[in-house]
């Protein structure tokens, strides 16, 4: 492939997950309107493939499914995403795979489908943009605000420099924090297990040995993998509702905060009834509202019941539209009392009551966050067969649409989360929250759950789970079955790690943390939610730094989402890629009006040198006139020595007369001869001494010419501080560089301006201009030095059924790519 044309604009992706894809997608919609088809270089960088990145990669085990049905995955808009750019429909995961819309895609498909998205984002940039993957990790990002920003790679000598840089790491790792050290500390000192927070499909299992107890903490989506990985990883099988142990699985204890799983996915869908008209309670006037409150507002007090209401809202709309036969009055007049009462009021509960007579048909959202408070159980069997009834429950409901407001709510909760994002970090309650109503695991799962709770495979703890140490062993305790005690010589936390730039593992936001980047209060890097730029310290955001995803403080819904629910990332995506576009389209025009500067600077480069040496003419032929001034000015030396000579004789004569008065004739004619003489030697000096008027008068001719010559110096260098000036009109962001090429500039009139060799300093500076540039598209040697080629593209994708690949053994975790050495570069020209 060619090399990126010199004076390039370029853009830095650090990911190359399907949010960097996203954003791909967006640049590619975008850029006819704002970029055109101009010289672009985007650079990807990431250890992973790009499209799926890290954690939907195609190398992982098989059995690992997503927790989607394929009909609710989509990275394409559609006309109810409200984006600036244009809207450009693409296939949903059960269109391009070919398989049944509820169907349960494996996650080999889902990174499948997302490298399909990135090689089609970028097959549709413009035929200028040229995109390149670093196999490897960003370590670190430095440069000015006005200037170009270095992205330094694992492993290389050389930053790639940029114009701008987009951060869209994903999922992070994260240290651990002071329990989590403390539990690793002592399971280090007894010779325990303790695996801490951690994407499960990435952990070493291996130390968990068959037969052992194994005490879980965590109850969402981390602890299903880990249940997969360790029993039909292990070869147990599932015949009908029965598991068959391989005897290689250990025993898992489990239990979390509310001691339960996470609701089952809803497993019917909508049908042709009205949705609910959302936002009705919580939309933008009132997120406008609570943004406006001088002293800012409170979750639990100001947010939350705003929820409620909008929740309860989308609930009793579906219950009164679909089963009005379950509620007492019409459904106007509740919808206009309910509009009127207070979030949270005694007059909302007892409207509430008044229409909705059955309890079981009312929404309690407190409930369901805490199913188990009050539940006791006299010993670990009872709560076993406890807990298998509940899970039997919701089973059973999320699959039944006389539960429909079920799914109403779960409407709700996308439209509340669309909202939420304006407001910022919120606090990880609320995402815990969301996931555990509305992102819970396929029902499968559950039933898969149930039948290894009766294989005894998996024992459940109950709410409110405390970790114990002591006696070399780890002991849990839970309030649902009082003093009952379970000890294990493994622990594992099942969860993700906390995004917080403080712990985490990632070097470039651990270094943008050391540098005093702006955080919110749980540690998240703050960004501008207009376009995601990154925000420094005092709140001001970086004009060349932008952010996306979870580990910022608007991370919104996932990299992906449901078709037609008018996706936050999609309008994320879309502001960050339209700002990107604007600010290079800029940086492009500013750069060709530093060219054109710098050809003027040139042009009073050479008027400089045409006036030096139009000067030095000047002054040699100064120098001759000096001469011939010198030659006229013996000459008349020569003839006043004459003149006194001429005057000794005609003393001389005299005395003759006096001594001899016979002669006095004759001397009167020497006398007379004498004077004549005299005279014309006079006549002499005055010929010289006009010649030395002439000579003085060319030598103020001349000097007049060198005064002429300088100042046709001075109007040159006019012309060089006129072509400076327009150069620095010129935009400070183009390439980065310009603030460089000021400098430069200004070191030209500074040497211009003294008595130094103005044409050599100016060499120099306009030298120094031109290693500025070449530094701002930087790299390019460092590439080549750092290995960074060129293999072909990946293979094409065709839609069509799943792989048989989703149903084969699984493989071994891969090792975690180091240093860009690792694997080569890929650059991709779109056609």
């Amino acid at each position: 492939m060619t090399a990126p044309r010199p004076g390039t604009p370029t853009l830095v992706i650090v990911g190359a997950g399907p949010r960097a894809t996203g954003l791909l997608e967006r640049i590619a919609a975008n850029a006819p309107e704002l970029y055109g088809h101009a010289p672009l270089t985007i650079h990807l960088v990431d250890p992973y493939p790009p499209g799926p990145g890290r954690i939907w990669r195609e190398q992982q085990s098989p059995l690992l499914w997503m927790n989607s049905h394929a009909r609710d995955v989509t990275m394409f808009t559609d006309d109810t995403v409200e984006v600036t750019g244009p809207v450009l429909p693409g296939p949903a995961l059960h269109e391009w795979a070919d398989v049944e819309g509820q169907a349960f895609a494996g996650r080999r498909t889902q990174g499948g489908y997302l490298r399909w998205v990135y090689e089609k984002a970028v097959a549709a940039l413009p035929s200028g943009v040229t995109v390149r993957h670093h196999a490897c990790r960003a370590t670190r990002l430095t440069g000015p605000r006005r200037g170009p920003q270095k992205v330094w790679l694992e492993g290389g000598k050389y930053p790639l420099v940029a114009d701008l840089v987009v951060l869209a790491q994903g999922h992070l790792d994260a240290e651990l924090d002071d329990e989590q050290s403390d539990l690793a500390a002592y399971a280090r000192r007894h010779g325990l297990v303790h695996l801490p927070p951690d994407f499960t499909a990435d952990a070493d299992l291996s130390a968990l040995r068959g037969g052992e107890p194994v005490l879980v903490r965590g109850f969402g989506l981390a602890f299903v993998d880990l249940m997969v990985l360790l029993t039909e990883g292990r070869g147990g099988r599932y015949e009908g509702d029965t598991y068959v142990p391989s005897g290689r699985e250990p025993v898992l204890h489990v239990g979390s905060r509310r001691g339960v799983p996470y609701h089952s996915k809803i497993g019917y869908i909508w049908d042709d009834g009205e949705r609910p008209p959302l936002p009705r309670h919580l939309g933008p006037e009132q997120i406008d509202e609570l943004l406006a409150r001088p002293g800012g507002y409170d979750f639990a007090r100001d947010v939350w019941p705003l929820i409620e209401k909008e929740l309860g809202f989308a609930h009793y709309h579906r219950l009164f539209s679909a089963h009005p036969e379950r509620t007492a009055v019409a459904w106007r007049d509740f919808d206009e009392k309910y509009a009127v009462c207070p979030p949270g009021s005694p007059e909302l509960a007892a409207l509430v009551s008044s229409a909705v007579p059955d309890p079981a048909d009312r929404l309690d959202l407190t409930a369901l966050d805490h199913p188990l408070d009050g539940v006791r159980h006299p010993s670990y069997e009872s709560l076993q067969e406890g807990m298998r009834a509940y899970v039997a429950a919701d089973l059973t409901r999320r699959h039944d649409p006389a539960h429909s407001p079920d799914l109403a709510v779960f409407l709700g909760l996308l439209s509340v989360y669309g909202q939420l994002m304006r407001l910022g970090d919120i606090g990880p309650w609320w995402h815990g929250f969301f996931s555990y109503l509305a992102s819970g695991p396929p029902g499968p799962r559950l039933r898969q759950l149930l039948a290894l709770s009766r294989a005894g495979v998996v024992r459940f703890l109950g709410a409110g789970m405390r970790v114990e140490t002591g006696g070399g062993v780890f002991r849990a305790r839970s309030a649902t079955v009082p003093g009952a005690v379970v000890e294990a010589r493994a622990l594992v936390e099942a969860r993700l790690p906390q995004p917080t730039l403080a712990r985490t593992r990632d070097p470039l936001l651990r270094a943008l943390h050391l540098d005093g980047v702006a955080e919110t209060a749980d540690g998240l890097l703050s960004v501008d939610p207009a376009d995601g730029r990154i925000r420094d310290a005092g709140g001001t955001p970086h004009p060349r730094r932008f952010a996306l995803g979870p580990h910022t403080d608007a991370r919104g819904a996932g990299a992906f989402t449901r078709p037609r629910t008018n996706s936050p990332s999609f309008r994320q995506n879309d502001a960050t890629a339209r700002a990107v576009l604007v600010f290079l389209a800029e940086a492009r025009g500013s750069l060709a009006g530093a060219r054109g500067s710098a050809v003027r600077v040139r042009g009073s480069r050479a008027g400089v040198r045409d006036s030096l040496a139009g000067a030095c003419g000047s002054l040699a032929g100064a120098g001759d006139s000096l001469a011939a001034a010198g030659g006229s000015l013996a000459e008349a030396r020569d003839a006043l020595a004459g003149a006194r000579g001429s005057a000794v004789r005609a003393g001389d004569s005299r005395v003759g007369v006096r001594g001899s008065l016979a002669g006095a004739g004759d001397s009167r004619v020497g006398v007379r001869g004498s004077l004549a003489g005299a005279g014309d030697s006079r006549a002499e000096v005055g010929d010289s001494l006009a010649e030395v008027g002439d000579s003085l008068a060319g030598v103020r001719d001349s000097l007049a010419g060198a005064g002429d010559s300088r100042a046709e110096v001075g109007d040159s260098l006019a012309g060089v501080r006129d072509s400076l000036a327009g150069a620095g009109d010129s935009r400070a962001e183009v390439r980065g560089s310009l603030a460089r090429v000021r400098d430069s500039l200004a070191g030209v009139r500074g040497s211009l301006a003294g008595a130094g060799d103005p044409r050599a300093e100016a060499r120099e500076a306009l030298a120094g201009a031109r290693g500025s540039r070449a530094g701002e598209r930087g790299s390019g040697v460092g590439e080549r030095d750092e290995g960074a080629g060129h293999p072909a593209p990946y293979p094409s994708i065709t839609p069509g059924p799943a792989r048989a690949a989703e149903h084969s053994g699984s493989p071994a975790a891969p090792e975690v790519p180091r240093g860009c050495g690792h694997l080569p570069s890929r650059e991709v020209r779109p056609s």
